[in-house]
């Protein structure tokens, strides 16, 4: 067998129709548009028409709210930062920041801050400066020597 001898069984493949072709083609003329008014037309073509009935889309009611003052947070166990510390990734002595998470890759980028969750084990004594923390992350910081300080969130941020 050589590469040139390779294709496709009989049948699986299909010439594709092409329209407009003359009247021998099963579609020439029209091309499959009908005759006359708008979609027989090129351009523009009202998409969700229903010939004067009120639309779907605006039958249906709408769903949803967005909170424009929502605040996209990273969310760090404070095991994760254990394991940056005990990996030599994230300075003990230094204050735990979003630039040293970012750094250290514990988080992909910044975002509008970061918030510290209570799962896992924290021994190391940190300082944390971050958005927010969780009762069970302030507790465990604690518990190991640290302490948490939440940043003040500027309206002009929101």
């Amino acid at each position: 067998m050589k590469l040139t001898d390779i294709r496709d069984n009989e049948g699986a493949t299909k010439k594709r129709m092409r329209i407009g072709r003359g009247i021998g083609s099963g579609k020439g003329k029209t091309g499959g548009r009908g005759v006359k008014g708008q979609t027989s037309r090129s351009g523009v073509r009202i998409k969700g028409f229903e010939g004067g009935q009120m639309p779907l889309y605006r039958r249906l009611p709408k769903r949803g709210f967005w909170n424009p003052f929502s605040r996209d947070l990273n969310e760090v166990n404070v095991g994760r930062v254990q394991e940056a510390v005990d990996a030599g990734k994230l300075d003990a002595a230094a204050p735990v920041t979003v630039e040293a998470l970012v750094a250290a890759g514990i988080c992909a980028r910044a975002r509008d801050g970061v918030k510290i969750l209570g799962q896992g084990e924290l021994t190391a004594k940190l300082v944390f400066e971050v958005a927010g923390a969780s009762k069970n992350a302030v507790s465990a910081i604690e518990k190991a020597g640290g302490s948490v300080k939440i940043l003040a969130q500027s309206v002009a941020e929101a």
